[in-house]
């Protein structure tokens, strides 16, 4: 799963208290006390991994490519705590009961006095803090006020960009090139790509059959290329720096736009818009010729945005052919018709077959047509004459205009409409604002005629279809949380002082991936939601010994002393853990680190911060939120 700290954090809470008991006690068996530790945390533990369970409920609504890709997860999360929690409520216990002694007369030893130094300290703090409530108050508003309000500044991303280790290039050449022409442009690109020592080969892919996801035409080519390991690197130190020499360098070959990516990354685009880039801009029309117009000024307003990598429009002229516009009223007046010069111009550059010549069993047709020199050349076509029906001779270019156009090279449909797209790659800054900036600048600058809109795609479309179904969902999954910490205390007081462990939580978590410079992605969201169940757990195990202390009949101030005190250990503990664990994802360089960076840092930062809020912040807030039947006689 993701973390091992969270699979023991019931277990964690379980032997602690088995063990405060043995260690305050002494006066029953260890049976006895053992049971009694057990039956006084079981609640607790009960509810607090099942509110962890809850928290990764929206995870499993997600769709698409998210999905796929943390639904799995969170099956083993949820799975590996139900076996956990059943383990620490029935084995822990029992297996506690065998290797666990009574303390009678025990002398401390270096762990005992380093932890009671650090009790006393914390129970000192707690009551200065107390004794001044309203700065820690207030400090605690500023912070989780702060952490929200940075949020509208921080970057978005659907997904951090997974380094493959290999680099694909796709090239596009000039429509309508002959194929013996784009091999030599393409062997030419891959020479250039050779040249670098860093890459080791280069396997180029020219044209593709004709299926839905390998559609192209022969000036389009894909180069698959295989790097060195970067310690044999020598001129440059990392990839991007290489991308931006080799681009440099392929740019020095006329006449060919490139697109830089990875082979998985590719194919994702391709499936989800296909588009292979970060940010698709589809124009869907009627009329080509207006739509490739919107698309040139939609490429400029692309390419003037900082960030943008790549970009560019989608080819669909360029394509030489032969026009043959005809003039009726000319017609007319030689008494012809549009089938007589369409017959001469099927004949002549077409060919029409007129016999049939026969070997044997194999038959073949005889076609008449002008030689090719002829048949490519509009001057000689206009000296062909036609015969009217009253004898005269007139030229072709008497009834007709004949011109060589840049026809369109392929029409392009989604959905039955007529389209063209403008696509980009993002470096440099994050998807987020970059779709944002981009947007505003194309609806203030870009009008549409009547009949044409605009659809964003690529990869802000998974962002933004993960990020509506997070909206949605994640509001149920705290409400689901808030029943469950109802059904704990029976207060609503209680269960709302527990949920402010989720702001609090959210301070170190968005602090965190400042810090370390990342965006606001799927992996981070995934991050929030594990940190919120831990985060929840701490609180439902430090309210729920003050208020058995208060059951006692203690007095609230003391209740609330000795409790937080009594509940250090676990507290930290389950924190330290859980964080421990994190701690090789959150700083792992392997290849696939890029996807378990985010969320790691979250649950860190959020630790630290939600732990330290936990002990200071709850016990402040608990006299007012005390229900009344623990209120001492």
């Amino acid at each position: 799963a993701i973390d091992f700290g969270m699979i023991v954090d019931g277990s964690v809470v379980m032997i602690e208290n088995s063990v405060h008991r043995l260690d305050s006690s002494g006066k029953g068996s260890v049976l006895e006390e053992v049971r009694a530790a057990s039956q006084e945390v079981a609640r607790p533990i009960l509810f607090g991994v099942a509110i962890i369970i809850a928290v990764y409920l929206p995870i499993f609504t997600l769709q698409g490519m998210e999905g796929r890709m943390f639904r799995p997860m969170a099956i083993t999360v949820c799975s590996a705590l139900l076996g956990s929690l059943i383990l620490a409520l029935t084995v822990v216990p029992t297996l506690s009961s065998y290797f666990l002694k009574l303390k009678v007369g025990h002398r401390e030893n270096f762990s005992d006095r380093w932890f009671g130094a650090l009790r006393s300290a914390y129970a000192r703090s707690l009551d200065t803090a107390t004794a001044r409530r309203w700065i820690p108050l207030v400090l605690a508003i500023v912070m989780v006020g702060a952490a929200i309000v940075s949020l509208k500044y921080i970057g978005t991303e659907f997904m951090p960009k997974l380094d493959e280790g290999t680099i694909l290039i796709t090239s596009r050449k000039l429509p309508g090139i002959a194929l013996t022409q784009s091999l030599d442009v393409s062997k030419e690109i891959a020479m250039t790509m050779r040249s670098f020592p860093e890459i080791t080969s280069v396997v180029t892919k020219l044209g593709r059959p004709d299926v839905a996801t390998e559609a192209m035409g022969i000036y389009e080519s894909d180069s698959y290329l295989q790097l060195a390991p970067k310690d044999q690197w020598k001129c440059c130190r990392n990839k991007q720096e290489l991308i931006e020499k080799l681009l440099d360098a392929l740019k020095q070959i006329p006449g060919v736009a490139y697109t830089i990516t990875q082979p998985m990354q590719m194919r994702m685009d391709e499936t989800v818009t296909g588009i292979r880039g970060d940010v698709a801009i589809k124009i869907f029309g009627d009329d080509l010729k207006t739509l490739e117009e919107l698309g040139r000024r939609t490429l400029a307003i692309v390419s003037s945005i900082p960030g943008a990598a790549e970009p560019q429009m989608e080819v669909t002229s360029g394509v030489a052919e032969l026009q043959v516009d005809i003039d009726r009223p000319a017609l007319a007046r030689y008494g012809l018709n549009v089938a007589d010069v369409k017959e001469v111009v099927e004949t002549l550059i077409g060919g029409r077959p007129v016999s049939e010549m026969i070997e044997g069993r194999a038959r073949f047709p005889i076609s008449i047509k002008l030689p090719e020199n002829l048949r490519n050349s509009p001057d000689a076509l206009k000296e062909f004459v036609l015969r009217a029906p009253g004898g005269e001779l007139v030229r072709l270019n008497q009834v007709a205009q004949i011109r060589t156009v840049r026809g369109p090279q392929t029409i392009l449909r989604e959905n039955t409409q007529r389209r063209i797209a403008v696509q980009t790659n993002v470096s440099g800054t994050d998807l987020g604002s970059f779709v944002k900036l981009a947007q505003d600048k194309v609806n203030s600058s870009l009008k549409l005629p009547a009949g044409y809109e605009i659809e964003w795609g690529g990869q802000f479309e998974n962002q933004s279809r993960a990020n509506r179904r997070l909206m949605f969902v994640l509001p149920v999954s705290i409400a689901i949380i808030f029943a469950l910490l109802f059904a704990t205390f029976h207060s609503l007081k209680q269960a709302t002082l527990i949920l402010l462990n989720v702001p609090f939580a959210l301070v170190g978590g968005i602090a965190a991936l400042w810090l370390r410079g990342m965006n606001l992605n799927l992996s981070a969201s995934v991050g929030f939601i594990a940190l919120f169940g831990v985060a929840v757990l701490n609180g439902i195990v430090l309210v729920s010994h003050i208020n058995s202390l208060r059951q006692r009949r203690q007095e609230m101030a003391e209740a609330v002393r000795e409790g937080s005190a009594g509940r250090l250990r676990p507290v930290l503990i389950t924190a330290l853990v859980a964080s421990l664990g994190f701690i090789p994802m959150a700083f792992s360089t392997a290849t696939g680190a890029e996807i378990q960076r985010p969320l790691a840092t979250v649950v860190i930062g959020g630790l630290l911060t939600s732990t330290l809020l936990t002990l200071y912040i709850l016990p402040i807030l608990y006299p007012w939120f005390s229900p009344k039947i623990a209120e001492a006689a």
